[in-house]
């Protein structure tokens, strides 16, 4: 009998498709991955914003959780939206159970700008999660939150991925979108060794760029499932955002920031 190779993303859901559990459960999809879920919150929003956001209780959070280990073998973890500190610290509760790369998209907002978590729990991301986790990949914004340092230029990426490894996370993976050039410049930092790699790929000119973290951060995963290298794993995962950023500038969907194409 063949074997899946599965990825867990927990993360909250987005009823308009294009970030979130739905798209991660996309990406798994494209990357030939079984996907599975963990629930954290409910949002209703759309391409123009976030409307409402409701917390799935810890309780049911860790339930969900113990009903897929106790019959499936997990390869992979993407963790997303957690929007608060008790959602936070119920997911760290059960990262230790499990031995598989785990990558943390520190989502703090919305591509809309709307806020997805507290600021109370800053802190406690930086407490309960980043030590158990193998890669977090902040955009600009969430770097400057997390190392309480600013970034003006490219050089400030290394300043600030080396002030978040003080924190324990073991890569750090510094998104550069936010930068107006013609290449997005990501880095890579690798806290044990000290190491930095950078990234670059073509800006793909293009409005539709809802759920691109998650995406990225998705395929990341999916890769490393397959036992890649961090490295690789990241780079193809760069090469798949970049498709699908460019096949999403094709459609239109909605009246704000429309998604990436996730099926390519």
């Amino acid at each position: 009998m063949k074997k899946y190779t599965t990825v867990l993303t927990i993360a909250g859901s987005d009823c308009s498709g294009g970030a979130g559990i739905q798209a991660d459960l996309k990406t798994f999809c494209a990357h030939d991955c079984y996907g599975m879920s963990v629930i954290t919150a409910v949002t209703a929003q759309n391409t123009q914003g976030v409307k409402a956001i409701e917390s799935i209780s810890p309780q049911m959070i860790k339930s969900q959780f113990n009903s897929i280990i106790k019959d499936i073998e997990i390869d992979a973890i993407k963790i997303g939206m957690l929007g608060n500190a008790a959602t936070i610290e119920a997911v760290a509760s059960f990262l230790d159970v499990i031995d598989c790369p785990i990558v943390l998209d520190p989502v703090m907002c919305a591509s809309s700008g709307d806020s997805l978590l507290s600021r109370d729990a800053i802190s406690f991301l930086c407490k309960k999660l980043l030590p158990s986790v193998d890669l977090i990949t902040p955009n600009h914004h969430e770097a400057q939150r997390l190392s309480e340092q600013s970034i003006e230029e490219k050089k400030d990426m290394i300043a600030v991925a080396q002030k978040i490894s003080q924190l324990g996370v073991k890569n750090i993976l510094i998104k550069g979108g936010d930068f107006d050039s013609s290449t997005c410049s990501d880095l890579l930092f690798k806290a044990n060794t000290g190491e930095i790699i950078w990234f670059e790929h073509p800006r793909i000119k293009t409005t539709n760029t809802h759920g691109t973290g998650c995406t990225l951060s998705a395929a990341i995963s999916c890769h490393l499932a397959k036992n890649k290298t961090m490295q690789t794993a990241i780079n193809s995962a760069k090469n798949y955002v970049t498709q699908a950023l460019r096949q999403g500038s094709e459609y239109q969907l909605g009246k704000g920031i429309g998604p990436v194409n996730h099926g390519i």
